[in-house]
């Protein structure tokens, strides 16, 4: 029986409440999960972590019969975006049994939980990929970087006097999560972290990690990081600050540890000129691409999009999209008072050529219309490459959870 006979056989439905072990078992082989793993934290606890998955989030799958054979599950999140909240679709759990591969389930799956999303209100979508080129195809693009870096215990900046002070806290106290909530509100492409959100997050190493908060003079919480010590070496898995008081008093923290420690290896989400701040700045750092999105309605995101002050002229976009009919079109736009895109029938002064995939790394800011431009990423004239620089918020992306 040839393929797309078998595929006439399969269904693609919600997966719900009553398919949890096969979801799971599902999950622990897309994510090769050992045996090992399981006698390390328990099946219980691995079920337990994953019933958010159940509860919270859309979950598609194909079915034979009723055996659940592959599935894409989407989280509902809040992003960030230049000061402005927008819901996200976040992809996760995506994978097919081997048997079942080169049916074209999984774009399938694909097509229908971007729908879902669109249905919701999640105009764009996030997802860690295993793939660059597989998800690039399917409308994704990079939109974030994390940078790894090691630094020598001889390298630890000198501690400076500062009026706040450093405090060791429970990893749920509260003072994290304001510090946070204050960090996520001014930096471009964040995750707004909710319970979920924050569940999430950590769920795999919590229980390895300790946490700390910096308190400035006046006892508000400015700054916190999440770090475990062993084989001599510090390693920070998550630093938040909310101003340089902040930064100087965690490394002054970090620095304390001068005696245990012959290294401190990190992850930073954003070019922070973290070598300028070392007095000694020759450190190991390597870059690499983290996270895609991919906007799921383009003339609905646009409609949001916080464009700046500079956008009082028209623009037209001709978009194409591998895979939404709805966002592959001329999408042309005028700018109210308050410099939101509002919809026009009428071609617009400014018209720039690019796939779905551009225009999101373009409005998140990870690359400049210029730089798009000469790579052969987008098709411009050079004044319309110039205001499309000059109307999109000059904010870096940055992101650092993981689900």
């Amino acid at each position: 029986m040839g393929k797309e006979k078998e595929k006439q056989e399969l269904e693609i439905r919600n997966v719900t409440s009553s398919h949890t072990q096969d979801s799971i078992d599902l999950l622990n082989y897309v994510f090769q999960v050992t045996n090992q793993d399981l006698s390390k934290v328990g099946e219980g606890q691995m079920n337990r972590w994953k019933k958010p998955i159940m509860e919270s989030c859309d979950i598609i799958g194909w079915f034979s019969g009723e055996k659940l054979i592959s599935q894409m599950v989407v989280y509902p999140f809040n992003v960030n975006i230049h000061g402005k909240p927008f819901k996200m679709g976040g992809v996760t759990g995506v994978g097919t049994y081997p048997e079942y591969a080169g049916y074209g389930l999984m774009n399938d799956l694909m097509k229908t939980s971007l729908l879902h999303m669109r249905k919701r209100g999640q105009t764009i979508s996030y997802l860690f990929p295993y793939s660059i080129p597989y998800y690039r195809k399917k409308g994704w693009e990079i939109i974030s970087d994390v940078i790894t870096y090691t630094v020598r215990d001889t390298q630890l900046p000198k501690p400076y006097e500062l009026p706040g002070h450093m405090e060791r806290v429970a990893n749920d106290d509260a003072d994290i999560k304001k510090a946070y909530q204050a960090f996520s509100k001014k930096v471009n492409a964040a995750m707004i972290r909710g319970d979920l959100a924050w569940e999430e997050h950590f769920k795999w190493e919590k229980d390895d990690l300790t946490a700390c908060v910096y308190y400035d003079e006046s006892g508000a919480p400015t700054g916190y990081m999440f770090y475990k010590v062993e084989n001599e070496t510090f390693y920070v898995k998550e630093m938040i600050f909310n101003n340089e008081e902040a930064r100087r008093g965690i490394w002054n923290f970090i620095g304390a540890h001068f005696s245990m420690v012959y290294h401190v290896k990190g992850k930073i989400f954003a070019n922070e000129p973290l070598s300028f701040f070392l007095e000694d700045g020759e450190i190991e750092e390597k870059i690499s691409p983290y996270y895609m999105a991919r906007i799921v309605d383009v003339e609905e995101f646009l409609k949001a999009f916080p464009f700046t002050k500079q956008a009082n002229e028209g623009l037209t976009l001709r978009v194409t999209d591998p895979m939404l009919e709805w966002n592959t079109g001329t999408f042309s736009f005028q700018f109210n008072e308050n410099h939101q895109a509002q919809p026009t029938e009428d071609e617009q002064i400014h018209v720039v050529e690019l796939d779905v995939q551009t225009l999101v790394t373009l409005l998140l800011n990870y690359k400049h219309a210029s730089d798009l431009k000469e790579i052969g990423r987008l098709k411009a004239t050079d004044e319309a490459v110039h205001y499309i620089d000059s109307i999109i918020p000059n904010n870096q992306p940055w992101f650092s959870d993981y689900f």
